[in-house]
Protein backbone atom coordinates (compact mmCIF):
# COMPACT_ATOMS: atom_id res chain seq x y z
CA UNK A 1 0.00 0.00 0.00
CA UNK A 2 1.74 3.34 -1.10
CA UNK A 3 1.44 6.09 1.26
CA UNK A 4 -0.43 9.62 1.16
CA UNK A 5 2.11 12.30 -0.26
CA UNK A 6 1.61 13.79 2.57
CA UNK A 7 2.76 11.19 4.99
CA UNK A 8 6.11 10.99 6.95
CA UNK A 9 8.53 8.83 5.77
CA UNK A 10 10.88 6.63 7.53
CA UNK A 11 14.57 7.18 7.23
CA UNK A 12 14.90 3.69 5.24
CA UNK A 13 11.73 5.10 2.55
CA UNK A 14 13.84 8.07 1.80
CA UNK A 15 17.27 6.77 1.89
CA UNK A 16 15.63 4.29 -0.64
CA UNK A 17 13.70 7.29 -2.91
CA UNK A 18 16.94 9.44 -3.12
CA UNK A 19 18.57 6.13 -3.63
CA UNK A 20 21.98 7.06 -1.25
CA UNK A 21 22.31 5.08 1.99
CA UNK A 22 20.82 5.49 5.83
CA UNK A 23 24.23 6.83 6.81
CA UNK A 24 24.45 9.36 4.04
CA UNK A 25 21.37 11.17 5.33
CA UNK A 26 22.66 10.85 9.16
CA UNK A 27 26.30 12.37 8.06
CA UNK A 28 23.99 15.21 5.92
CA UNK A 29 22.06 16.35 9.21
CA UNK A 30 25.74 16.83 11.13
CA UNK A 31 26.67 19.10 8.21
CA UNK A 32 23.53 20.81 7.64
CA UNK A 33 21.35 22.34 10.28
CA UNK A 34 18.08 22.98 7.93
CA UNK A 35 17.73 19.32 8.08
CA UNK A 36 15.37 18.31 10.99
CA UNK A 37 13.44 15.36 10.98
CA UNK A 38 11.09 14.68 13.61
CA UNK A 39 12.62 12.00 16.40
CA UNK A 40 10.55 9.80 17.98
CA UNK A 41 11.01 7.73 21.13
CA UNK A 42 14.37 5.86 20.70
CA UNK A 43 15.81 8.32 17.77
CA UNK A 44 13.54 7.12 15.33
CA UNK A 45 13.86 9.50 12.49
CA UNK A 46 10.73 10.82 10.71
CA UNK A 47 10.59 12.97 7.77
CA UNK A 48 7.93 15.69 6.37
CA UNK A 49 7.67 16.10 2.66
CA UNK A 50 9.67 19.26 2.61
CA UNK A 51 12.75 17.43 4.69
CA UNK A 52 12.31 15.02 1.58
CA UNK A 53 12.26 17.85 -0.77
CA UNK A 54 15.57 19.10 1.01
CA UNK A 55 17.41 16.63 1.06
CA UNK A 56 16.14 15.98 -2.76
CA UNK A 57 17.61 19.17 -3.49
CA UNK A 58 20.67 18.77 -1.30
CA UNK A 59 21.44 15.99 -3.43
CA UNK A 60 21.13 17.09 -6.79
CA UNK A 61 23.61 19.82 -5.72
CA UNK A 62 25.84 17.21 -4.37
CA UNK A 63 25.80 14.46 -6.92
CA UNK A 64 24.39 16.07 -9.92
CA UNK A 65 26.37 19.25 -9.47
CA UNK A 66 29.37 18.50 -8.38
CA UNK A 67 28.90 20.84 -5.79
CA UNK A 68 31.01 20.37 -2.21
CA UNK A 69 29.10 20.49 1.39
CA UNK A 70 30.72 24.03 1.71
CA UNK A 71 29.13 24.90 -1.59
CA UNK A 72 25.70 23.65 -0.62
CA UNK A 73 25.68 25.44 3.15
CA UNK A 74 26.61 28.71 1.17
CA UNK A 75 23.85 28.57 -1.16
CA UNK A 76 21.28 27.94 1.97
CA UNK A 77 22.89 30.72 3.61
CA UNK A 78 22.12 33.08 1.04
CA UNK A 79 19.62 31.39 -1.10
CA UNK A 80 17.55 29.85 1.87
CA UNK A 81 16.12 26.22 2.38
CA UNK A 82 12.93 27.51 -0.14
CA UNK A 83 14.87 27.61 -2.68
CA UNK A 84 17.13 24.39 -2.27
CA UNK A 85 13.47 22.56 -1.69
CA UNK A 86 12.74 24.30 -4.92
CA UNK A 87 15.63 22.77 -6.82
CA UNK A 88 14.60 19.55 -5.14
CA UNK A 89 11.45 19.49 -6.48
CA UNK A 90 12.58 20.48 -10.02
CA UNK A 91 10.70 24.22 -9.99
CA UNK A 92 14.10 25.71 -10.53
CA UNK A 93 17.27 24.50 -11.60
CA UNK A 94 20.83 25.03 -10.05
CA UNK A 95 22.60 27.61 -11.82
CA UNK A 96 25.94 27.18 -13.39
CA UNK A 97 29.02 28.89 -11.47
CA UNK A 98 30.17 31.79 -13.92
CA UNK A 99 33.75 29.96 -14.08
CA UNK A 100 31.95 27.43 -16.07
CA UNK A 101 30.58 29.17 -18.50
CA UNK A 102 33.76 31.20 -19.53
CA UNK A 103 35.41 28.20 -19.86
CA UNK A 104 32.94 25.29 -21.19
CA UNK A 105 33.38 26.24 -24.85
CA UNK A 106 37.48 26.57 -24.93
CA UNK A 107 39.54 23.28 -25.56
CA UNK A 108 41.18 21.66 -23.15
CA UNK A 109 44.20 23.08 -23.37
CA UNK A 110 42.97 26.84 -23.52
CA UNK A 111 41.02 26.28 -20.47
CA UNK A 112 44.65 25.88 -18.53
CA UNK A 113 45.64 28.91 -20.38
CA UNK A 114 42.49 30.95 -19.12
CA UNK A 115 42.46 30.14 -15.44
CA UNK A 116 46.31 28.87 -14.68
CA UNK A 117 44.54 25.20 -13.91
CA UNK A 118 41.56 23.61 -14.56
CA UNK A 119 38.82 24.66 -11.38
CA UNK A 120 38.46 22.06 -8.69
CA UNK A 121 35.16 21.00 -7.50
CA UNK A 122 36.03 23.34 -4.12
CA UNK A 123 36.84 26.32 -6.59
CA UNK A 124 33.15 25.45 -8.18
CA UNK A 125 31.31 25.71 -5.35
CA UNK A 126 32.46 28.51 -3.64
CA UNK A 127 31.40 30.50 -6.40
CA UNK A 128 28.15 32.19 -6.37
CA UNK A 129 25.86 30.37 -9.01
CA UNK A 130 24.28 32.68 -11.69
CA UNK A 131 23.55 30.78 -14.65
CA UNK A 132 20.76 28.66 -15.53
CA UNK A 133 21.82 25.08 -17.64
CA UNK A 134 19.87 26.73 -20.47
CA UNK A 135 21.90 29.98 -20.46
CA UNK A 136 24.66 28.31 -20.10
CA UNK A 137 23.86 26.13 -23.48
CA UNK A 138 23.11 29.55 -25.34
CA UNK A 139 26.38 31.04 -24.18
CA UNK A 140 27.95 27.93 -25.77
CA UNK A 141 26.62 28.04 -29.01
CA UNK A 142 26.68 31.62 -29.19
CA UNK A 143 30.48 31.19 -28.75
CA UNK A 144 30.63 28.55 -31.39
CA UNK A 145 29.09 31.42 -33.91
CA UNK A 146 31.43 33.74 -32.72
CA UNK A 147 34.63 31.48 -33.24
CA UNK A 148 33.36 30.17 -36.97
CA UNK A 149 32.52 34.25 -37.70
CA UNK A 150 36.39 34.69 -36.20
CA UNK A 151 37.66 31.92 -38.50
CA UNK A 152 35.68 33.40 -41.59
CA UNK A 153 36.65 36.94 -40.90
CA UNK A 154 40.98 36.02 -40.70
CA UNK A 155 40.28 33.98 -43.73
CA UNK A 156 38.90 36.84 -46.27
CA UNK A 157 41.61 38.94 -44.42
CA UNK A 158 44.58 36.57 -45.48
CA UNK A 159 42.86 36.57 -48.85
CA UNK A 160 42.62 40.46 -49.57
CA UNK A 161 46.21 40.29 -48.87
CA UNK A 162 47.25 38.25 -50.66
CA UNK A 163 45.80 39.80 -53.99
Amino acid sequence: MEKSPDAFRTISEVAEELDVPQHVLRFWETRFSQIRPMKRAGGRRYYRPNDVDLLRGIRTLLYGEGYTIKGVQKILREHGVSHVIAIGRGEIQAAVPVVDVERAALPEGARRAVSGSAASPVEKAERPPVLTRAQVEELKLALTELGNARRLLERTLAEEEQE
